[in-house]
C-alpha cells in the first residue's frame, strides 16, 4: 500500500529466518557462564545485565519447544548503577539488584525470578534509593514486537497487557497493583518501541509483575498434534499490531493506521481467546473504532493529515462496518452498539449515497479511466487497499466487501430493533448481489475484472484476490465460480508462479502502464517505462508475491471443495511463516512483505500485518467456520 512512505532509516537485516536455532537448553537448567545472569528453559532464554535491572537478551517459544529466535530486546541504558547477585532453588533462578556499594542485606529495589515459562519481576520501595522504571526496549528490526492493551485517559496502558513477538509467541503481563499504568511508545525512524513498567513508590511500595510465556490462537479442531500448524500457533496474533502513537491497530507497531484494514483485524480478533483476564483482542478493535467514531481519521478516509482521496476508499467504510459487527457478534457488546449505532449507521448511509446511478453498485469518486493518474500524487489515490494500481469508479473488491458489510449492518440494526434499517440494508445487499456478477465478469477472459471505469472499460489483470473474495462471499454462482477458479489456476501455471511459501501474486499479468499509479523508484512500486509495463511486473502491487489477501484465494478453493489445491498453497505459506519469511529487511533496506518471484524483496514496511490475515484459512479449512455464525454472508456455495 502507498501509505506515507517515510521509509525506515535503520540498519537493515537479512532474512530473520536465518537467525533461528532449535538448539535450546533443557528445562530449568540455568547457565552460570555469565555470573548466574543467564536462564534457559523450553519456553524462554534470557540474559540480564550485571550493572542494571535490564535484559541484554530475551527470546521465547510460546509452544515450549526450545525454538530460539532473534533477540527481542536491547539494553535500555539505565542511569543508576546496581550490583547483581543470583541464586538458584531447584528449577527457579533468582536475581536481585541492589544499589552499587550496598551491603548484601540491603534492600533490593528490583528482583527477578525465572522458572520454565514464567518471569516474576518485583520492585520494592527503598527510602534511600528510588527504584528506576523497568524498560522493555524493542528493536523492531530484529523482531517486530508489539504490546496489545487498552489505553487509559492518561495515555498509559492499563494492565493486563499482552506482548506479542512474531515468530516466537507472546508474554502475558499482569501486575499486583491493578491501577498501575504502563508507558508505551514507538519510533518509526529508529525502528524501535518501548514499554515502561513503573518502579515501586511511596503509594505502592511493592509492585509484582508476572510475565507468562504463551501462544494464543483459536482452539481449532483436528490440528493439536500436527506440527505443520506450529507456525499458525506461534503467529496467529501477527495480524494485530498496536501503534501507540495514534493509538490504534496499524500496519505495524511503528507504521500507519488504515481504515480499510480494520475488518482484517476484527476477523482475527473475533476468533482469538482472551488475551488476559479482562482483556480481549476485540477490546483493541473497539478502541480503534472509537477513535474514528470520535472524529479521528485513518488512511483511506479523507481528512486533514491524510489527504489521500477526495472521498472514502471503496473498501474503507465497509471495513469499518464489518469491524463493528465483529465486535458485537463475537463479544455481545450490546451496550457499545447502542451507544454507537448512530455513528456506525452514518458509515452505512455514506456508502449507500455513493450508488449515484441506482444500479446497486457503489462508486468511487475517481473515474478509474486509464491514463488519469498523476505520478505519485499522495492526494489522488485509487479506490482501495491495492493503491498503486488504478482502481476506480466501480470497484469489484470494494463492492464485494460492501455486500458483506450490508448484511452485517442488517444484523446490527436487528439487535437495536431498527426494523426499517434491517429491511433497507438487506434490500441494498440483494440489489448489489443481483448486479455484481454481470457487471464485473470479463467475457474476454471468463474471470472477474478488478474495476469498471466511468468510460465503461473493464480493467482485468487476473486479480486472484478480487475473484477469491467474490466467490467466498457468495457473489458468484457455483458453476461460474468453479470455472473462474479453473481459469485462474491455469493462468498461474502458464505464467510459471509456484513459489507459494512467499504467498500469491495479486495479479497474474502485468498491469498496463496507463493503469499504474506510482512511477517513482525505477519501477520499485510496479510502474516501469514500457507501455505494457512488463518491466514493472512482479514489483510490489503489480504482481509481487505477498501473503496479503492470499486468504481469499484459499477460502474460495476450500469453499469449492478443492482441498488439495488449497492445501498445497496453505502449507507452503505456513512454512514461510515458520521461517519469519514475510518480515525484516535486506541489505538494500527492502522487506519481504512483497517479493519478486525469484524471492527478491520489494517491500518497505519491514512488517505488514495484512500478510498474516491468510492464517484465517486454518480454521476455515478445519471446520468451514460453522462454529462462528455470521462470519460471512449466506452463499450459494453452501
Amino acid at each position: 500500500m502507498f501509505r506515507r512512505r517515510d521509509i525506515l532509516k535503520t540498519a537493515t537485516i537479512t532474512a530473520i529466518g536465518a537467525l533461528f536455532s532449535r538448539a535450546g537448553r533443557g528445562f530449568g537448567s540455568p547457565d552460570d557462564t555469565v555470573d548466574g545472569l543467564r536462564y534457559s528453559s523450553e519456553s524462554l532464554e534470557l540474559q540480564l545485565s550485571s550493572s542494571a535491572p535490564e535484559f541484554l537478551s530475551l527470546t521465547i517459544d510460546g509452544l515450549g519447544k526450545s525454538r530460539r529466535g532473534a533477540n527481542i530486546v536491547g539494553a535500555s541504558g539505565a542511569s543508576a548503577v546496581y550490583t547483581a547477585s543470583s541464586s538458584s532453588s531447584g528449577a527457579i533462578r533468582r536475581v536481585e539488584y541492589r544499589r552499587a556499594g550496598a551491603s548484601e542485606d540491603a534492600a533490593h529495589p528490583w528482583s527477578f525470578e525465572f522458572s520454565r515459562n514464567t518471569l516474576v519481576m518485583t520492585s520494592q520501595w527503598c527510602a534511600d534509593f528510588v527504584p528506576e522504571p523497568f524498560d522493555f526496549s524493542f528493536d523492531l528490526s530484529q523482531v517486530h514486537s508489539t504490546v496489545l492493551g487498552v489505553f487509559r485517559k492518561d495515555d498509559l496502558l492499563a494492565v493486563p497487557v499482552l506482548m506479542h513477538f512474531p515468530g516466537q509467541g507472546s508474554i502475558r503481563l499482569t501486575a499486583s497493583v491493578p491501577d498501575v499504568g504502563l508507558a508505551y511508545t514507538s519510533d518509526r525512524p529508529k525502528s524501535a518501541a518501548k514499554l515502561t513498567l513503573p518502579g515501586a513508590n511511596l503509594e505502592h511500595k511493592r509492585i509484582v509483575y508476572t510475565l507468562e510465556v504463551t501462544a494464543l490462537h483459536p482452539d481449532v479442531p483436528g490440528i493439536s498434534d500436527d506440527v505443520r500448524f506450529d507456525a499458525f500457533r506461534r503467529n496467529w496474533l501477527n495480524a494485530l499490531q498496536l501503534n501507540p502513537m495514534y493509538p490504534a491497530l496499524a500496519n505495524n507497531t511503528a507504521s500507519d493506521t488504515c481504515a480499510f484494514c480494520y475488518y482484517e483485524f476484527a476477523d482475527i480478533a473475533a476468533l482469538t481467546p482472551p488475551l488476559a483476564e479482562g482483556l480481549t483482542a476485540l477490546d483493541l478493535v473497539r478502541q480503534t473504532l472509537d477513535r474514528i467514531l470520535a472524529g479521528g481519521t485513518a488512511y483511506g478516509l479523507p481528512a486533514h493529515g491524510w489527504e489521500c482521496c477526495p472521498s472514502p476508499f471503496s473498501d474503507a467504510l465497509p471495513a469499518l462496518m464489518i469491524a463493528a459487527a465483529n465486535c458485537v457478534r463475537a463479544d455481545q457488546s450490546d451496550v457499545w452498539l447502542a451507544a454507537n449505532y448512530a455513528g456506525i449507521r452514518g458509515w452505512a448511509e455514506s456508502l449507500l449515497q455513493s450508488d449515484t446511478d441506482g444500479d446497486g453498485l457503489f462508486k468511487y469518486s475517481v473515474s478509474g479511466n486509464s491514463g488519469i493518474w498523476k505520478d505519485g500524487d499522495p492526494t489522488f489515490r485509487p479506490s482501495n487497499w491495492w493503491d498503486t494500481i488504478g482502481f476506480g469508479h466501480e470497484d469489484a473488491y470494494g463492492n464485494a466487501l460492501a455486500y458483506r458489510a450490508l448484511r452485517n449492518m442488517a444484523k446490527l440494526a436487528d439487535k437495536v430493533e431498527k426494523t426499517a434499517d434491517v429491511t433497507r440494508y438487506h434490500a441494498a445487499a440483494d440489489k448489489l448481489r443481483e448486479a455484481y456478477y454481470r457487471r464485473f465478469v470479463d467475457p474476454a477472459t471468463g474471470v472477474l475484472g478488478g474495476w469498471r471505469s466511468t468510460d465503461g472499460q473493464m480493467h482485468d489483470y487476473y486479480f486472484l484476490w478480487v475473484n477469491g473474495i467474490a466467490i467466498h462471499y457468495g457473489l458468484v454462482p457455483k458453476p461460474q465460480a468453479g470455472a473462474i477458479m479453473d481459469k485462474l489456476l491455469e493462468k498461474m501455471k502458464a505464467v510459471g508462479y509456484d513459489e507459494f511459501a512467499m504467498g500469491l501474486p495479486g495479479n497474474l499479468v502485468s498491469v498496463a502502464l496507463k493503469d499504474c499509479v506510482d512511477k517513482r523508484g525505477n519501477g520499485q512500486f510496479g510502474c516501469g517505462s514500457r507501455a505494457d509495463n512488463s518491466d514493472g511486473f512482479e514489483n510490489y502491487e503489480n504482481g509481487g508475491a505477498t501473503g496479503a489477501f492470499a486468504f481469499f484465494t484459499l477460502a474460495a478453493l476450500y469453499d469449492l471443495g478443492r482441498r488439495n489445491e488449497a492445501d498445497h498453497i496453505l502449507f507452503s505459506m505456513l512454512d514461510g511463516y515458520g521461517k519469519c519469511g514475510f518480515e525484516g529487511k535486506d541489505a538494500a533496506g527492502r522487506s519481504p512483505d512483497w517479493r519478486r518471484w525469484d524471492g527478491t524483496p520489494m517491500g518497505y514496511e519491514g512488517y505488514l500485518t495484512d500478510d498474516y490475515y491468510a492464517l484465517l484459512a486454518v480454521p476455515l479449512r478445519q471446520s468451514e467456520m460453522e462454529w462462528l455464525e455470521g462470519f460471512r454472508p449466506p452463499t450459494e456455495l453452501t
